[in-house]
């Protein structure tokens, strides 16, 4: 598409754009997507906001043009939703803003904020947010897919922590939105993901006391030892310690011959005494046979970002799908070829422990409550990663291999890790989906919003519809 030269005239002095055939436009286009396996799509321009009001512009200009918006956050999302042909992209990256209130421990971020960032923000006031495990993941696209954060397992999805969002609609109005006013669309910033219909400039948060002692206890076991390793971790999870995150990788360890079955606990406590209690269970109870035992070892976030960051290096292309497992299933069986064989040296697996907040009665009052709604005590996720385009066929193959015959064993999947143009899957319950394509419907009739890039990039409302017909009963829309 071709736009008339005047409308870029009448823009207000300075306005931070970009044009397609202007100097430093790939460099915005693509050069804050995270994954180099980058797309091959066109924004008619990019918007560099640093304050509402450019926002606020950018919504008046694509409506005179007619055509779409996109917004990047971080550019973390692993199919670059933020790309989209023949739209003015929104990138927050330059929008930086940070307070907290003291009193009520409320911090009010941009969404381009990064977990570590917020953290390392508020450290002097001794508070903390579980946001994103990867030291570059922004809030923005976490919060609203619902932040399968830190100890989501036990202290409940991130996105339970807004308190308000600050936004600017598709008719390019300015709202506050919160559990008081304008609630459908607070009830949809809670897991509605890159549909979300409005433009988020700001998250108010409920913080956390920071805890002063983080502690690691990791075992590594090698293959023969997958089945009792993953046994014992999926049997002691549930009613572990309320404080501690339990996970299991199948990755290469540097040093060892092999993929490796990694089964780490962190606790975040306020002494060593509170660790060394809380990881106890799993010193007394771990099978035998494991290559590497590192027992309560001291850790802080910073370091776990950093650990984060080793095992997802930037200027690599990834491929990643997910599911949630069903409860009654055989979850070593479906996760073991997995764990089992990886394509490259750096991909991994992951399983995630989510009881008890798994079980936690989201389908009971969830209209009122968030969008979230798709969980089960399993999550599962495949990343593999490669350096060269040479990589991706073996890559793309392993990753199906993979999860076709592992959604077969799972009721849906969490919005963060998919790629709707890859797989299609349950992402929220029955009553949510339609819940959601009305709100939808009513804030972005026009579509304004680009929203879920599913194949043949449809669009918000009609990009959701598309997704649910693939997934639900069609006479559910």
């Amino acid at each position: 598409m071709s736009f008339p030269a005047p409308s870029r005239h009448a823009l207000p002095p300075n306005f931070p754009i970009i044009w397609k055939d202007d100097v430093g436009y790939d460099l915005a286009r693509i050069g804050r997507v995270f994954n180099h396996r980058r797309p091959s799509r066109y924004p008619i321009a990019v918007v560099q906001p640093t304050n509402q009001d450019h926002v606020v512009e950018a919504v008046l200009l694509a409506t005179k043009l007619g055509c779409r918006i996109s917004i990047r956050s971080g550019g973390h999302s692993w199919a670059a939703w933020s790309v989209r042909d023949d739209a003015i992209l929104i990138d927050f990256g330059k929008f930086n803003y940070f307070s907290v209130d003291d009193a009520t421990g409320v911090a009010s971020v941009s969404p381009s904020t990064t977990g570590r960032v917020i953290n390392q923000l508020l450290e002097p006031h001794g508070r903390w947010f579980p946001g994103g495990h990867c030291p570059g993941v922004a809030v923005g696209g976490f919060l609203l897919q619902g932040g399968m954060g830190w100890n989501c397992k036990n202290w409940g999805w991130a996105c339970e922590n807004i308190v308000a969002i600050d936004v600017v609609t598709a008719e390019g109005r300015k709202l506050r939105c919160d559990k008081n006013q304008n609630t459908d669309l607070f009830w949809a910033a809670r897991g509605a993901g890159p549909g979300f219909p409005a433009i988020v400039t700001r998250f108010h948060l409920q913080t956390l006391l920071r805890y002063s002692h983080v502690r690691d206890s990791t075992f590594v076991y090698p293959k023969e030892n997958y089945r009792p390793a993953l046994n014992w971790v999926l049997k002691i999870s549930p009613t572990f310690d309320p404080d501690t995150e339990i996970a299991a990788i199948g990755s290469y360890v540097p040093g060892l011959e092999g993929v490796k079955t990694i089964i780490r606990f962190t606790t975040f406590k306020n002494s060593q005494e509170e660790a060394e209690t809380a990881l106890k269970p799993a010193h007394a109870t771990a099978p035998p046979g494991a290559n590497i035992t590192a027992l309560c070892t001291e850790t802080s976030l910073s370091d776990q970002y950093d650990l984060q960051h080793a095992a997802n290096p930037e200027g690599h292309r990834y491929r990643v799908d997910n599911c949630y497992i069903k409860n009654d299933a055989d979850v070593a069986s479906v996760m073991e070829s997995a764990f089992m064989d990886l394509p490259t040296k750096k991909s991994f697996s992951l399983w995630y422990s989510m009881a008890p907040c798994s079980r936690r009665n989201h389908d009971a009052g969830s209209m009122q409550n968030m969008a979230l709604s798709m969980q089960s005590d399993h999550y599962f996720a495949v990343y593999a990663v490669c350096e060269t385009p040479a990589g991706d066929k073996e890559c793309a193959d392993w990753v199906r291999g993979i999860m076709v015959p592992a959604s077969k064993q799972s009721p849906g999947a969490y919005l963060g890790d998919a790629d709707f143009q890859e797989r299609v899957s349950m992402y929220w319950n029955n009553e949510n989906a339609q819940n959601l394509i009305h709100v939808l419907s009513k804030w972005d009739s026009r579509g304004l919003i680009a929203g879920y890039l599913n194949k043949g990039d449809t669009g918000s409302v009609e990009g959701l519809r598309s997704m649910v017909k693939s997934s639900w009963s069609p006479n559910l829309v």
